[in-house]
């Protein structure tokens, strides 16, 4: 994904518009309607602060942030110039999020089915 002229970005998931056409290799973000990522133990600061405010800085409408470690997904809606207007916290199991999209569809995110980690065994 192309987010401007020099920035570039892989997130876990991308929504894009149906009508949404390539850029050499990529698409652009102007035809994003929303961003997901996944949370490890090493992208936590990077899922959460980071892409946070750049997926708002370039106006990126949907960004979720799936976090198997606290069980949650947090929905950032409303794009600013440094970040988002609106957050909202769903925790696993908790049914369906329903997210309408900015094309008029919905993505549908069923809480209950979503990965928790697995514990570490002892090593013996």
């Amino acid at each position: 994904m192309s987010l401007g002229r020099h920035a570039k970005t892989a997130s876990d998931l991308a929504i894009l518009r149906e009508d949404a056409r390539r850029e050499g290799k990529r698409y652009g973000f102007e035809d994003v309607l929303l961003l997901s990522g996944v949370v490890s133990t090493s992208s936590a600061r990077k899922d959460y602060d980071d892409c946070t405010a750049k997926y708002g800085r370039y106006g990126v409408p949907i960004y979720l942030v799936v976090d198997p470690y606290a069980q949650e997904v947090a929905l950032h809606a409303q794009p600013t110039a440094t970040d988002y207007i609106a957050a909202h916290t769903h925790k696993y199991g908790t049914g369906k999020l329903f997210i309408p999209l900015a094309d008029g569809r919905t993505f549908t995110l069923a809480l209950d089915e979503l990965p928790r980690p697995q514990p570490e065994s002892d090593a013996r």
